[in-house]
C-alpha cells in the first residue's frame, strides 16, 4: 500500500481522537466579584459622600475558598447574627486627612459617623468595657495627638492628655479605671507604651522598652504589644508594672493584636505587605494558624465579646486599591465572612465592642 496512505489515516485517526477529549473547562468562581454582588440596605447622610452599607453574604469557606462553595453559598443570607457594635477609622473622602470615626451594628446597621470635625484626623478607636463610650486618638497640632472620650449617648467628648507627643492605640482597661496608649518621641520616632487613669491623671511609662499598639489582657493584670526590640517587629506581653517581659511566640507581625474574651487565644495579622493574613493562636503564641480567606491582605482584627468572631479590615473587593479597604467579619474559625461597609474610601482599624 502506499505509504502516503498510511499518513493520511493516522492524520485522521489523531484528529478523531482529539476532538473526542475536548470539554470545555469548568469556570472558576471570583471572589471579589461574589463579593461584590451583594444588595445595598441603607446609607450615611453624614458623611460628604454617602456611604453605601451591604448586606453582608455567606461565603462560607475556611482559609482558600473554593469555587464550588463560593458560588453555592452566594445567593443565601445569614440569618444570625453575632453581638455587639463595632467603631472603626471611616475617611470621608479619598485622602487619610479625611479619618474620622464611626461606629456600625454588626449586622451593617446603624451606622453613625462619631466625630464631626473634618480639620482633624481621627484615628484608633476602641469601645469601653460597658459599650457607653468610645476613645480615640486625634490630631492637635504638629507632633500631638491627644487622646479623646466621647460618651456615645450624650456625644459629649472630653480631651484626656496634654501635649505628651503623638498618642494613639488608646485602649480602656477591664475594670474601666486605666486607660493604656503608645506614645512616640517626634525627637527619637521611637514608641513606648504609657498607662494613665481613666480621667487622664498620673501618667506614665510601663515599660521602657520601645512599644506600639498595646490591647489589654481580660485578667486587666497584662498588655500585649507590637515591638521589634529583638529585630523582627513580633508580639510581647508584660504585667501593667512593667515586670514579666517576654515575647509572645516568634510570629513576623504586622501590628495591632486582641485577646480573646477568656484569654486563651489571640489574633494579630502578618505576612508579606500587601499579602497579609489574620492570624490565631494560643495565649502563650504557639499553635499559629491563618484563619482569613486568602487574596484579601486582610489586617487590624479584633474579638467580638463572645469569642466566636473576628472582625478586621480587607481589600477584598478593591484589592491593589489603598483606598479600598472595607470591614468584614468571620467567625474565629475562618469560615462565614461578611462584608460590612463599601465606600470608595478606606474603612479601618475596627475594634469590637458591646
Amino acid at each position: 500500500m502506499d505509504k502516503r496512505l498510511f499518513v493520511w489515516i493516522g492524520l485522521l485517526l489523531t484528529i478523531l481522537a482529539c476532538s473526542l477529549g475536548v470539554s470545555e473547562p469548568t469556570p472558576t468562581t471570583d471572589l471579589f466579584a461574589t463579593l461584590s454582588a451583594s444588595t445595598p440596605v441603607g446609607g450615611n447622610p453624614n458623611l460628604t459622600q454617602p456611604a453605601q452599607l451591604f448586606t453582608p453574604i455567606v461565603l462560607g469557606t475556611p482559609v482558600q475558598p473554593t469555587a464550588s462553595a463560593t458560588s453555592s453559598s452566594s445567593t443565601s443570607q445569614p440569618t444570625d447574627w453575632p453581638p455587639g457594635r463595632i467603631v472603626y477609622t471611616c475617611q470621608t473622602s479619598r485622602s487619610q486627612s479625611t479619618s474620622q470615626i464611626c461606629i456600625i451594628n454588626t449586622d451593617g446597621t446603624g451606622f453613625r459617623r462619631l466625630t464631626t470635625d473634618d480639620s482633624r484626623q481621627h484615628y484608633f478607636p476602641s469601645l469601653s468595657p460597658d459599650g457607653r463610650s468610645v476613645v480615640y486618638s486625634a490630631f492637635r497640632q504638629g507632633n500631638f495627638y491627644e487622646i479623646y472620650e466621647m460618651n456615645l449617648a450624650s456625644g459629649d467628648v472630653k480631651q484626656l492628655t496634654n501635649k505628651l507627643g503623638n498618642l494613639g492605640s488608646p485602649e480602656i482597661s477591664p475594670d474601666g479605671k486605666s486607660v493604656i496608649f503608645e506614645t512616640s518621641s517626634t525627637n527619637t520616632n521611637k514608641s513606648v507604651v504609657w498607662r494613665m487613669d481613666r480621667n487622664g491623671e498620673n501618667a506614665d511609662k510601663i515599660s521602657r522598652v520601645i512599644g506600639w499598639e498595646p490591647t489589654w489582657a481580660p485578667d486587666g493584670e497584662n498588655v500585649l504589644f507590637v515591638s521589634d526590640m529583638d529585630g523582627a517587629v513580633q508580639l510581647f506581653r508584660m504585667r501593667t508594672n512593667g515586670k514579666d517581659l517576654h515575647r509572645v511566640g516568634n510570629l513576623a507581625v504586622g501590628g495591632r493584636a486582641d485577646w480573646s474574651p477568656d484569654g486563651q487565644w489571640i489574633v494579630t495579622y502578618g505576612g508579606d505587605p500587601g499579602n497579609r493574613e489574620i492570624y490565631i493562636m494560643s495565649n502563650d503564641g504557639l499553635n499559629a494558624r491563618a484563619i482569613s480567606p486568602a487574596g484579601g491582605n486582610s489586617r487590624e482584627p479584633s474579638f467580638s465579646p463572645d469569642g466566636q468572631w473576628v472582625t478586621f479590615s480587607a481589600y477584598y473587593d478593591h484589592l491593589g486599591d489603598a483606598h479600598g479597604c472595607e470591614i468584614y467579619i468571620m467567625r474565629a474559625n475562618g469560615t462565614d465572612l461578611r462584608r460590612l461597609t463599601n465606600n470608595d474610601y478606606c474603612d479601618s482599624q475596627p475594634r469590637w465592642g458591646q
